[in-house]
């Protein structure tokens, strides 16, 4: 999953807000069950309250008595987190010495800060106050009046019942937010891969479009990528119209040019004088020079046009064929090594004029022997050769390099005994700049020349 790619996006996005989102939500839980607990926990300590007022307030005298026990065996072990006390209230004050307490608290005195505490509409005041030997209690108190005296009636147990409590949920929490966020990452990932499964369907609808496996993006796609489909088949089609058109336009050109090319020729080649000499003669090199041009228009078209495919190892052995009987009086040993799986992603006819100049250029000047070697080059993310790379050797003389250099210009011939108009490299060269690919000469390692021809790979 790239970093630039809409997949990394997507997971990265819904992964953030998950990262984001369930650790407040985390936190957020956590509070209100300590809520929760501190209501239960002073709901407790409200209910020993009650019974310590009942029993410490004689309904009969209106005065206040010790109170008896209570029945809760945690008010009569020493220091056991659990405590009642009774003192008198002065100026908004307890009195520093209780006058009851229960037998838990030994000598030690509960201290409330009565005086900064506002009770709440049940007339109690809550708070986290630290006991003896370091304990932290949670007390409430209720300030009473008997007899015309006030009395801050307290009772107070342990924070570590809430702080457990509140621990083991913590714990549940954060295992059941990581299941549940890990859920929720596999989750995006399963999504993202099945949401954007169609622009892979169309990836490889277009890649079989383009090895000219189909001619149409072909499927049933979302409702949303249908316009994407519809509006690449309408670009398929109008490339396909614009070729047609480009092929039609140059056939007409060529017709009307070389009627009346054909006609001053002619007229010129039925005079025996100087001037029709030389018009014959640039007669001969317009027509060389738009035919050149004609066909390197047509070439480009066909090169523009989506789907073209062509099988390598059959031309090349259809050629050699060819040639060997054009060159059989001169008994050359043709070697052609070449895999079967190759293709040329481009027209059959330009690779067939490409090759065949080459094998014919190399058939003129060989001694005895001619090689063709073709492999693939880079492959691609799917194991396909990104390129085809052609060498054709011959063992004839060779060239040098400021020779190999002009062979491949237009029009320029190295030696007029051999027969040809001197366009067949040039025409390579040309036709392999429009494919995207290269031509270059070099020294063979059969003693003459290398011709080698790097083209696009289906």
């Amino acid at each position: 999953m790239k970093l630039n790619s809409l997949s990394f996006r997507l997971f990265a996005s819904a992964a953030g807000w998950t990262l984001i989102v369930l650790p407040i939500m985390a936190v957020i839980l956590i509070s209100l069950f300590r809520d929760a607990v501190e209501r239960s926990f002073d709901a407790r300590l409200n209910t020993y309250l009650t019974d310590l007022l009942a029993e410490s307030v004689d309904t009969a005298s209106g005065g206040l008595v010790p109170p008896p026990d209570l029945g809760i065996s945690e008010f009569n072990l020493p220091l056991s987190g659990w405590y009642w006390q009774i003192s008198p209230i002065k100026r908004g004050l307890p009195s520093a010495r209780p006058l009851y307490a229960s037998t838990s608290l030994l000598a030690e005195v509960l201290q409330l800060p009565s005086r900064r505490l506002i009770p709440d509409a049940t007339g109690l005041k809550r708070a986290y106050v630290p006991g003896p030997k370091g304990q932290r209690l949670r007390i409430i108190e209720r300030a009473v009046t008997v007899d015309s005296k006030v009395y801050g009636f307290m009772v107070a147990g342990a924070d570590s019942e809430i702080e457990r409590e509140i621990s083991d949920f913590q714990f549940m929490v954060i295992v059941a937010l990581s299941v549940f966020g890990a859920g929720l990452v596999l989750a995006t990932v399963f999504q993202v891969r099945f949401g954007l499964r169609p622009l892979r369907a169309i990836r490889e609808g277009l890649l079989a479009i383009r090895s000219g496996q189909a001619s149409r993006l072909e499927g049933d796609y979302p409702l949303e990528i249908e316009p994407l489909q519809d509006e690449l088949n309408a670009l398929i089609r109008s490339n396909n119209d614009v070729v047609e058109r480009a092929r039609t336009h140059v056939g007409n050109l060529a017709h009307a040019l070389k009627t009346p090319l054909s006609v001053i020729t002619n007229e010129a080649r039925g005079k025996k004088t100087a001037l029709a000499a030389t018009v014959a003669t640039q007669s001969d090199l317009m027509r060389t020079q738009i035919s050149h041009h004609l066909d390197r228009a047509r070439v480009a078209a066909r090169a523009g046009v989506i789907g073209g495919l062509t099988d390598v190892r059959p031309i090349i052995d259809g050629l050699g064929r060819a040639l060997m009987r054009i060159h059989d009086d001169k008994s050359i040993a043709l070697d052609i090594t070449c895999p079967k799986e190759l293709k040329f992603q481009g027209e059959k006819q330009d690779f067939e004029e490409m090759v065949g100049n080459l094998l014919d250029n190399a058939c003129k000047w060989a001694n005895d022997r001619v090689a063709v070697t073709v492999e693939g080059d880079a492959s691609n993310a799917d194991g396909k050769a990104a390129m085809i790379v052609i060498d054709v050797d011959d063992d004839g003389p060779g060239l040098s390099k400021a020779e190999r250099t002009a062979a491949v210009k237009r029009g320029r011939r190295l030696d007029e005994t051999k027969p040809g108009s001197g366009l067949g490299l040039s025409i390579v060269a040309d036709l392999a700049h429009l494919y995207k690919g290269s031509f270059e000469l070099d020294v063979s390692p059969l003693g003459g020349l290398r011709a080698r021809l790097r083209l696009p790979a289906a």
